[in-house]
């Protein structure tokens, strides 16, 4: 990527970015209710890390800061929808955390947030998945540490779909043929999240589309995304599409619970289908969109970023190199106890029994196929400019082409001021 000056990324810039996060949909398997804690204090490094909805991550993350000889690492457990937004109000005040989980957004290196990690993660750069390697590099520089990877995807009950006669979908046309067929008085044939948001950039990867190209420049305006908006329009309003599930995509309750036949989800949630419905339980990834189409599947995750303007930027480094570079026993048991993940770090990811049969193991050959990482040029902005065309496309009668023109306009401003 093409270096460029900090100057239109201040801090309060930045913060500005951030706005309307809470409708990002960039959360994965978060928990519920509100919650921000203090930031760094003169005795403990402090780290910020959002709700996750899966039992015993709490006390995971805290097990391994108490492990550490290092130095005292206090953690805020951040509930709430709008993780991002808080995280972004905190990198504003004299409270801010001293390292952080989040996602590869390019913003946060230009504005100087957060510190180049290259010199601990050279060393093992080789062991991570390239692609997650890529996806956190700017002019080289590598900027946070992968701790999980999170491919989404379809979730289906087999024997629902063998009653109602219908085969696994191949192409969008055909999960919209199938939500019809499974849907009943009772259970409706698809849900998709309450958002819809979830869906988006698989979408646009289904439709043999890009958020970017590999010169930085807009590639989802395509005759293949505008054909996926319709027929995504058509589903929202067939009535056999859930709407108003009790949580959103991330949480397995909605399949689990019998409400809807096929769910996009995480690999994350997994364990906790598997436990309700045993083996009546299948998977696949977004189908194609079209003919220039190819099924999709998104790696979402998280990563942890230290915070630059930190008076202990080197202490946290210490700390993230040491907890996610070093300790493969921590490693493994954040990717594989708490919920299925699977490891970024290639040599775990290997030795990994619970992804090697079964299910899990579907789950991660789908990923190898059909996967798709962040891109680091794809900022927040960005995010919300997709949403919001799905906002006025799928859920409104929108014009296509109309709000696609209108997203490009978004886009392409933040290209210039992040590429020039």
């Amino acid at each position: 990527m093409s270096a460029m000056s900090n100057r239109n990324w201040s801090r309060r810039s930045l913060f500005r970015a951030a706005a309307g996060m809470a409708a990002a949909g960039t959360l994965a398997a978060c928990g519920s209710n509100n919650g921000l804690g203090g930031g760094s204090s003169a005795d403990s490094l402090v780290q910020y890390f959002h709700a996750y909805g899966e039992a015993g991550t709490e006390q995971a993350v805290k097990k391994y800061a108490a492990a550490y000889d290092g130095a005292k690492v206090s953690t805020q457990w951040i509930t709430g929808s709008n993780f991002e937004s808080k995280l972004f109000a905190s990198l504003l005040t004299d409270s801010a955390p001293d390292l952080f989980e989040f996602h590869p957004q390019i913003q946060l290196v230009r504005s100087g947030q957060v510190a180049d990690l290259t010199d601990i993660v050279e060393p093992v750069e080789d062991d991570f998945n390239q692609a997650d390697i890529q996806s956190h590099t700017v002019d080289g520089k590598v900027y946070g540490v992968r701790m999980i990877d999170d491919p989404q995807f379809f979730f289906y009950r087999r024997s629902l779909l063998e009653k109602a006669g219908v085969g696994v979908p191949q192409t969008l046309d055909e999960l919209i043929e199938a939500a019809a067929a499974l849907t009943t008085d009772k259970v409706k044939g698809v849900y998709l999240g309450n958002t819809l948001q979830a869906v988006i950039r698989p979408m646009i990867w289904a439709a043999g589309a890009d958020t970017l190209d590999a010169g930085n420049r807009p590639a989802y305006h395509t005759d293949g995304v505008v054909e996926g908006l319709k027929k995504m329009r058509k589903l929202f309003t067939s009535g056999d599409l859930l709407l108003d599930a009790p949580a959103d995509y991330w949480d397995p309750s909605a399949l689990n619970q019998g409400l809807t036949a096929i769910q996009f989800c995480g690999m994350w949630a997994m364990p906790a289908m598997q436990q309700a419905l045993g083996d009546d339980l299948g998977v696949f990834p977004f189908p194609k969109v079209g003919d220039a189409g190819k099924p999709a599947v998104y790696n979402g995750g998280w990563s942890m970023f230290v915070n630059a303007r930190s008076d202990r930027a080197e202490e946290a480094k210490e700390y993230v190199k040491w907890l996610w570079i070093d300790q493969k026993e921590y490693q493994e048991d954040w990717a594989l106890s708490y919920g299925f993940h699977i490891p970024p770090r290639t040599s775990i990811a290997r030795s990994a029994d619970k992804l090697k049969s079964g299910l899990p193991a579907e789950g991660v050959k789908l990923f190898g196929e059909y996967g798709h990482f962040d891109n680091i040029g794809w900022t927040q902005a960005m995010i919300k400019a997709t949403e919001d065309v799905f906002a006025d496309c799928v859920r409104k009668d929108g014009d296509p082409e109309a709000s696609l023109d209108t997203c490009d306009k978004v886009v392409g401003a933040e290209l210039d001021k992040l590429f020039g």
